[in-house]
């Protein structure tokens, strides 16, 4: 069970172990913010969504920027969990690229809408926001970086910026093929941008090792 479900799943006043009260209230925050924005957002509104009263909610957290930042940190994994299983799924490299692609597009395209407090945060003004966004995409990029120069033997710094071409290409078009209600299956948009992508990547030898 999500912590969305089990937000959605206990009346106020049940009872619950520390860790699942913890999830518990993510869950309403993530909905929350998701819907509101951050600086929108009260601690009063996620504690009613929770269904809990706002000393249980500090009991947790001490502040909205806490718990903003557990949830960054709790989606930021998410996302760099996906790439590196995506990357880690295949040794045929057009369906590594295919599958890196599609993970994005998983991400974007979750029903609780994380996405958005990675890619299109309120508060990327505030250093600790910042510093977790960027080390995120960094940290995505670095993953995609050490095949790319496996396997064609690119120079690190070569394949770095190639990867975070490919990062930064899949995380927009899927932001786009989502806000724009596109037509295109999501099966079909990631096969026209792995399509893009392969012609670049193919295009360097594959290194023989």
């Amino acid at each position: 069970m999500t912590a969305i479900e089990q937000t959605e799943a206990r009346p106020r006043g049940t009872r619950l172990p520390r860790r699942a009260r913890r999830n518990q209230l993510l869950g309403a925050a993530q909905e929350v913010f998701v819907a509101q924005g951050y600086h929108a957002a009260a601690m009063d509104d996620i504690a009613e969504r929770a269904g809990v009263s706002k000393p249980v909610l500090y009991q947790h957290f001490p502040g909205k920027l806490d718990l903003y930042l557990a949830l960054l940190d709790q989606h930021c994994e998410n996302l760099l969990q996906a790439v590196r299983t995506a990357l880690a799924s295949t040794t045929d490299n057009k369906l590594r690229v295919a599958a890196t692609m599609d993970a994005y597009f998983a991400y974007v395209e979750d029903e609780g809408g994380a996405f958005r407090l990675v890619f299109e945060s309120d508060l990327t003004n505030e250093p600790a926001v910042r510093e977790r966004v960027d080390k995120v995409s960094l940290e995505c990029a670095q993953a995609i970086s050490d095949v790319i120069a496996e396997d064609t033997g690119l120079a690190k710094d070569e394949a770095m910026l190639l990867a975070v071409g490919l990062g930064g290409v899949s995380q927009v078009v899927a932001r786009y093929w989502l806000s724009s209600n596109s037509t295109v299956p999501r099966e079909r948009a990631v096969e026209l941008l792995t399509s893009l992508a392969w012609r670049g990547i193919a295009g360097f030898p594959k290194n023989e090792h």
